[in-house]
């Protein structure tokens, strides 16, 4: 384990914002300084030699490798036998041969394969590099090809290994399979597979996301989906063979972290909020981009298909709750007045109904079949307002029978309501510093909760009684466990 990555998790401030955004969300973009804890030292550093007005590996290469092409060429799917994760994986290169000769771009095959001499043109099936990108590839080979990177971040940008955990990190994402075995949970660069009990891991899906924000499994249960990304660096989807606990396919989606993923009832699209204030709607089995939405101002972060299937909701920072054509993408209303911003969404999973929260701390309960005509100011689509809560909300979900549903966030309870009158029927208690995620399980007598304390909680849906609590990653043996 001394070749792991190593994690740790340091304290955030009581203050309600930083630059504006609420503390609770800071982990969506500065994850690996404050949510996870890094060392200052492992942060991008000045590379030392940029003041020479060389070409720095550090910050300008390896940007370009991880959003371009580490998707295939990472640990979990080594295509061609390259890996381009780590500097040595470079620059030993793959089954061709070395990945670039130092001094010499124009015997280097990294070279030949972006410009398309040799085939197939890389990135493979993605948009060919930018001319200034492939010069700038050219020019560091030019230099001597060398690594820059501080000393301090090379642990922390390992890739393909398990972390070690010092502390438990915060969890942002959690689901069960669709037969209620399985119990998927995020960590650090990795998707940890639980017996739905808690009582031990079966897997550890590792790959080159920092954070894991959403986990969804498809509708027969054959496939997960992990969607995050490297704040600043690129956004990420991942599909798993939920069975083998093999990659399938990764696809990088934008240059920014990705959110609230959501699988067609069909189970053959798959939908994502992104930061950079778009939707994207891919095919499931070829990772192709069928669309991407720009109905939003700011970042989306959720995202749910109607029943059949024809219809998008989606929320995010602009405070709306748009409802958008699947199949051409064409935006059709508002579902709500707005007022504030909306953090997290989920559908009833009997009615096209969608539930939404966020800053103002109220859950709305809405019809996505707008019972009359439009008219300026009036809301004909509010099914339900509930109560305020105590905290910004975050977390949403409906228990499989459409039933009950729960609402999870900057509070200290889990509150869980009955959907139909709108009555607190139990709290769940014991969270400290916020929930991030919430999770019915298959037969809905079971809810589990996880979020900054780093543990994962799961309860009785009726009682609120708690029946297990226990940290989802292996902590190192000096490290203090919850009790």
């Amino acid at each position: 384990m001394r070749s792991a990555v190593r994690i740790s998790k340091e304290i955030i401030s009581e203050s309600s914002s930083l630059f504006g955004v609420p503390v609770l969300f800071i982990p969506l973009f500065l994850m690996s300084l404050i949510a996870q804890g890094a060392p200052a030292a492992a942060q991008d550093q000045p590379a030392p030699t940029e003041q020479s007005g060389k070409v720095s590996y550090f910050r300008q290469i390896r940007p370009v490798l991880q959003r371009q092409c580490q998707g295939c060429h990472q640990p979990a799917s080594k295509q061609a036998d390259l890996l381009l994760t780590s500097y040595e994986g470079f620059k030993a290169g793959g089954k061709t041969g070395p990945a670039f000769v130092a001094g010499e771009p124009a015997k280097s095959l990294v070279i030949a394969y972006l410009k398309g001499d040799r085939q197939p043109r890389m990135p493979f099936g993605g948009e060919p590099l930018a001319g200034e990108q492939i010069d700038l590839f050219q020019r560091w080979i030019a230099e001597g090809g060398t690594d820059d990177t501080p000393e301090a971040a090379r642990e922390k940008l390992a890739a393909g290994k398990a972390a070690a955990y010092s502390l438990a990190p915060l969890i942002t994402a959690v689901a069960y399979s669709p037969d209620g075995a399985v119990l998927a949970v995020s960590g650090y660069r990795e998707v940890l597979l639980h017996h739905a009990d808690g009582s031990g891991v079966i897997a550890r899906l590792v790959g080159i996301s920092d954070r894991i924000q959403s986990i969804v499994f498809s509708p027969d249960g054959k496939l997960l989906a992990a969607v995050g990304g490297t704040p600043a660096r690129f956004g990420e989807v991942q599909i798993w063979d939920a069975a083998l606990h093999e990659l399938k396919r990764s696809v990088t989606v934008s240059a920014d972290t990705l959110f609230g993923a959501s699988f067609s009832p069909d189970g053959s699209k798959l939908a994502v909020g992104c930061a950079d204030n778009t939707i994207r709607v891919m095919a499931v089995d070829t990772g192709k981009e069928l669309l991407k939405l720009t109905h939003h101002d700011n970042w989306v972060f959720g995202t749910a298909f109607s029943l059949d299937g024809k219809r998008l909701v989606s929320v995010g920072r602009d405070r709306a709750v748009k409802l958008t054509e699947a199949a051409s993408g064409a935006f059709l209303e508002n579902l709500n007045l707005l007022r504030a911003e909306l953090n997290s969404i989920a559908r009833h999973p009997r009615k096209d109904w969608v539930l939404v929260g966020g800053e103002d701390r109220i859950p709305y309960l809405y019809t996505m079949n707008r019972p009359r005509a439009l008219r300026v100011g009036e809301e004909s689509t509010l099914v339900r307002q509930l109560e305020r809560q105590d905290g910004s909300i975050i977390a949403l979900a409906f228990r499989p029978d459409g039933r009950r549903l729960a609402v999870g966030g900057a509070a200290s309870e889990v509150c869980i309501y009955d959907t139909d009158t709108g009555q607190k029927t139990a709290a769940l208690g014991g969270h400290e510093g916020g929930v991030y995620t919430v999770v019915f399980h298959p037969k809905g007598e079971l809810v589990a909760t996880g979020g900054f304390d780093g543990a994962l909680r799961i309860f009785e849906t009726e009682t609120g009684k708690l029946v297990k609590s226990f940290i989802p990653v292996p902590l190192e043996k000096s490290a203090v466990s919850l009790k």
